[in-house]
């Protein structure tokens, strides 16, 4: 058994962690961020482990570091996206972007049901937040895009990450316009979107890939299908 081999999952764990601190918004250009102590408990890992993070970050000019004095956030770290999405801006549009949408998620939901049982944590946390919007009669499209985002998180890979992030805008306007244009009450389809993002989370929380997967293509197609009253073939 090669003892090596959880290194890097580790490292990668400890990388998106730091990576998701920073998209917060809570640690703009040259902000200090929190001690290595604090962030290697956050990540669940030792302080070697993070620092292997740290190393990578800084190789991409993400963080800077200043002897004795900490971590910084770099300027590249807070820009924009090298690819600009753009509105959506017909129903075609809405279309395709959903229709990409399948492509992206059914995969990133396979990964995360691979993903350590923190990840897991943060999914069912994120499902808990949006029943609880809804709840209390608040739209919740805020928490049914971080949801998303959990899992996009939970799959290790940043670029899962780094496109969800990048698609928020054209998420919420889609969301919305499901919304107003679906013939169906709002409760019953508020309903049916709850039940699809627990049987994603189910088959996360089980650590099981295909079904992970089955469950995020039905959720999004079923978004399709709320929206254009037939589910669109050749995904």
């Amino acid at each position: 058994m090669n003892h090596d081999d959880p290194l890097p999952s580790l490292s990668n764990q400890a990388y998106v962690q730091v990576m998701n601190l920073i998209a917060s918004g809570g640690y703009g250009p040259h902000a200090r961020l929190p001690s290595e102590d604090r962030m290697a408990l956050a990540a669940g890992v030792s302080r070697p482990v993070l620092r292997q993070a740290l190393e990578r970050l800084r190789a991409e000019d993400r963080i800077y570091s200043r002897k004795g004095s900490g971590h910084y956030v770099s300027d590249v770290a807070s820009q924009k996206p090298a690819v600009p999405f753009g509105a959506l801006s017909s129903i075609a549009d809405v279309r395709d972007f959903l229709r990409f949408r399948v492509n992206i998620e059914v995969e990133s939901a396979a990964l995360a049901a691979q993903a350590n049982q923190e990840s897991h944590v943060q999914i069912k946390m994120a499902h808990q937040r949006m029943s609880a919007a809804v709840a209390s009669h608040r739209s919740g499209i805020e928490e049914d895009l971080a949801f998303h985002i959990a899992v996009a998180r939970a799959s290790g890979n940043r670029f899962y990450v780094l496109t969800m992030e990048a698609l928020a805008e054209q998420m919420r306007f889609s969301v919305q316009l499901i919304r107003d244009l679906s013939g169906r009450p709002s409760a019953g389809r508020t309903t049916a979107v709850l039940d699809e993002h627990a049987a994603i989370e189910a088959a996360i929380a089980a650590r099981d890939p295909q079904r992970a997967r089955q469950a995020m293509e039905a959720h999004l197609l079923g978004g399709i299908d709320r929206l254009f009253g037939t589910v669109l073939t050749g995904v």
